[in-house]
This record gives structure tokens, sequence and C-alpha cells, in this order.
């Protein structure tokens, strides 16, 4: 098979995929809590999550604080620079039948910044407190698919957000002590 055949291949079930979180599991009850978790990986609430642990957590939660900050600062500069250099249209832009809620954002779609941000900010804390992750992991998972449910991203900019979140998480943890 062709490189243009599997990249081909991989865009036509990344759209289906898009189209079916986006389009055939939508609900009431799914808009609400959607709408709302996908926050948490906004800006305002990981720096809040990040500066409180860093500023009244105690030990253990603190350091995974301050860590929380350092890989939500760093996470963001790769984030950045491939919106510049991959600019990715959001998925409401390119498909019509998108299904769209508030404000919907209109930089470049790739990668997640939300997912990045999240997972940017759990992978310390579940360091610190390993059961946490019982929590946090399926909390962050759930902000990405968010991001597509509210028709904001397609599924692979989340997975990559994820995956800068985590990694740079990992290292900075790794270096801090």
């Amino acid at each position: 098979m062709s490189n243009s055949k599997v990249v081909h291949w991989l865009q036509d079930h990344e759209t289906r995929l898009f189209h079916f979180v986006n389009q055939r599991i939508q609900h009431q009850l799914l808009d609400q809590f959607f709408t709302r978790i996908t926050h948490l990986g906004g800006a305002t609430a990981s720096i809040m999550i990040a500066s409180c642990l860093a500023c009244f957590g105690q030990g253990s939660l603190r350091i995974a604080g301050l860590q929380a900050l350092l890989a939500l600062t760093i996470s963001h500069i790769p984030v950045a620079i491939m919106k510049k250099r991959y600019p990715r249209l959001r998925p409401y832009l390119v498909h019509p039948q998108t299904i769209t809620h508030k404000n919907p954002l209109t930089d470049h779609s790739f990668p997640s910044g939300h997912t990045t941000a999240i997972f940017s900010v759990i992978i310390p804390c579940v360091y610190a407190l390993p059961l946490l992750g019982l929590a946090l992991i399926p909390i962050a998972l759930v902000v990405g698919v968010s991001r597509i449910y509210l028709g904001l991203h397609y599924p692979s900019d989340c997975i990559v957000g994820c995956m800068i979140g985590t990694t740079v998480s990992i290292v900075t943890v790794a270096f801090w002590g």
C-alpha cells in the first residue's frame, strides 16, 4: 500500500470516528456534561489547579503542583509550534454537518491544547499519588473526548495532545528529582 493510500485510509477512518462521536452519540445530558468538563483542560482551570496544588498542597502534592506548572508551560511550546507549522482547520470549518456548541474556536486544530494541558497537570499528580490515577486518567480522557464531541478537534488532535502532555510531564517528573 502506498503512503498516499495509507494517509487517505487513516483520514477516512478518523473522519468516521469524528462523525460518530460528534453526531451519533449526541444527547442533551452529554451536551451539558461535555460543555462543562471540557473547561478542565482550558488555560484558566489547568493553571488554577496546578497553582493551587503548588501553593496549598502538602508534601508530594505540592511538588506535583510545581511539576504540573512547569510541564504545562513547557508542553505548550510544541503545541504552539505545531499549530503554526501544521495549520489544520477545525472540523466544524471542514464538515458543515458538524454539531458545535457555544463559542467555537477559530485557531488551528492540531494538536489539542486542552488535552495537552489536562495531561500535563494530571500526570505529576498520578506520580505523587498513584491511586489518583484511577480517577484522574479517566477524567483527562473524557476531556479529550469532549473536544471531539463539541466539534472542535479530530481524534488525532487529542491523541497527539495527550502524547505531548504526558511525555513532557514524565520528563519533568524524571528530571525533577
